[in-house]
C-alpha cells in the first residue's frame, strides 16, 4: 500500500482514445483522477450527464482517501492500532473499517498455501518496503531474516469471532497492501452501480476492474511488457472483469548488482526468483490482487497449482527468460503486441 505515486500508473494502460481532450467526436465520456493507496486511482466514466459523473466522483474521492488513511499499515489510524492490539495476543473489539478486510483475507492466504500472506508486515518493514520512497543502501542480514521467519507469521493465527479478533502470534503485523487496493476497487464499482452507473473503469495505477462498455465498444487494456516498456498484450474485457499485475519492476533497489524487488517470498523471506511478471483475470478485484502477489511467488513451477486452488482460471506469468505461461483460458483471448521469447499453454484450470 506504501508503493509511490505513480509507480504502477503505466502498469496496465487503458488503450484506445480514453480522454476526453483526445476524443474526435462528443461522448457523455469522463474523468477524474486521485492520489491513494501510494497511486494514481484514474475513474473512468461513460454514459451519464455531468452532473451525475460529478457527484460519484466525489463520493468515491472521499471514500478513497477515507480508506487509504483507515488501512494504512504504516501511518497512525484503524490498522496501526489492529496491529498494537494484536501485537498484545489478547482479545479485543475490531475497528469496524478493518474487519471486513480479516476474513476474506485468511481465506484466500489459506488458498494459496500461505503465498499471500498479510500478516508479513514486520518482515516487509524489514526490507524497507513499508515506506513511501523504496528503499536504498544493503538488503537486511541473514541473521535478522530468519529470527523473524522463526516466528512463522500467518493469516492462520488470527482467531476471529464476530466482531472480535486475537492473535496466537505476536510476530503478527497486517499489511494489506496486495489486496486493500483491490477490495476498495470492488466498493467503489459497487458504489457507482448503485449510482445507477454501469459503464466505467476504477484504475489504481494499473491495477483495474472494468464494467460494461464505452458505448458500442469494449473497454481494452494493455498489459505492460515486464521489462518495464512498452506494452505485451492487449486484453478486451468482458462486461465485469478485473484486471491486476504483479511485476518485479514496479518497486526495487539495486545493490552490488542485484535486483531486489517488493514481492517476499513468505517462505525465504528474500524477493521471490524466477518471475518477472503475473497478471490475473478474475471477477473480484480483490481476488485478483491477492491472486497475483501469490502467484508471483508461486512461480513457473508452482502457479497452477495455486491458480486452481484459488479459483483463478485466466493467468499470464511471464519468467525471468521471457517465457510466456498461460492458462488456456488467457491463451484464447489475449494478443501479444511483443511476441514472448516462447509461450507455453498449460492444461486447463
Amino acid at each position: 500500500m506504501a508503493a509511490a505515486a505513480g509507480t504502477r500508473l503505466a502498469l496496465l494502460l487503458v488503450l484506445g482514445a480514453m480522454l476526453v481532450a483526445c476524443s474526435r467526436e462528443p461522448e457523455p465520456f469522463f474523468q477524474r483522477q486521485l492520489l491513494v493507496f501510494g497511486t494514481v486511482v484514474e475513474i473512468s466514466i461513460w454514459g451519464v450527464d455531468a452532473q451525475h459523473a460529478d457527484t460519484a466522483f466525489a463520493d468515491l474521492a472521499r471514500d478513497f482517501e477515507a480508506r487509504h488513511r483507515l488501512w494504512h499499515a504504516w501511518h497512525p489510524g484503524a490498522l496501526g492500532r489492529v496491529n498494537q492490539l494484536v501485537a498484545a495476543t489478547g482479545w479485543f473489539t475490531v475497528n469496524p473499517s478493518v474487519l471486513p478486510l480479516l476474513e476474506p483475507a485468511q481465506m484466500l492466504s489459506l488458498r494459496s498455501e500461505g503465498l499471500f500472506n498479510p500478516a508479513l508486515g514486520r518482515l516487509i518493514a524489514l526490507w524497507g518496503f513499508h515506506s513511501d520512497e523504496p528503499p536504498s543502501g544493503q538488503p537486511p542480514g541473514a541473521e535478522q531474516i530468519q529470527a523473524l521467519l522463526a516466528h512463522n507469521p500467518s493469516m492462520a493465527d488470527l482467531e476471529i469471532r464476530g466482531v472480535r479478533m486475537r492473535s496466537s502470534n505476536a510476530a503478527v503485523q497486517l499489511d494489506f497492501g496486495a489486496f486493500a487496493k483491490g477490495f476498495a476497487i470492488d466498493r467503489a464499482i459497487e458504489q457507482l452501480r448503485n449510482l445507477g452507473i454501469h459503464n466505467a473503469i476504477v484504475n489504481a495505477g494499473g491495477d483495474l476492474r472494468a464494467i460494461g462498455k464505452r458505448g458500442q465498444r469494449p473497454w481494452r487494456i494493455g498489459i505492460r511488457h515486464p521489462n518495464g516498456q512498452g506494452v505485451l498484450a492487449a486484453l478486451t474485457i468482458n462486461d465485469d472483469e478485473s484486471v491486476f499485475t504483479s511485476g518485479n519492476y514496479e518497486r526495487y533497489f539495486d545493490y552490488e548488482g542485484r535486483r531486489y524487488h517488493h514481492i517476499i517470498d513468505p517462505r525465504t523471506g528474500y524477493p521471490a526468483r524466477d518471475t518477472a511478471s503475473v497478471t490475473v483475470v478474475h471477477r473480484e478485484a480483490a481476488t485478483a490482487d491477492a491472486a497475483a502477489t501469490a502467484l508471483f511467488v508461486a512461480g513457473p513451477a508452482d502457479w497452477h497449482r495455486i491458480a486452481k486452488a484459488m479459483g483463478i482460471t485466466q493467468v499470464l506469468l511471464v519468467d525471468e527468460r521471457g517465457v510466456a505461461h498461460l492458462s488456456p483460458a488467457m491463451a484464447e483471448r489475449i494478443k501479444f503486441e511483443t511476441e514472448p521469447a516462447e509461450i507455453r499453454v498449460s492444461e486447463p484450470l
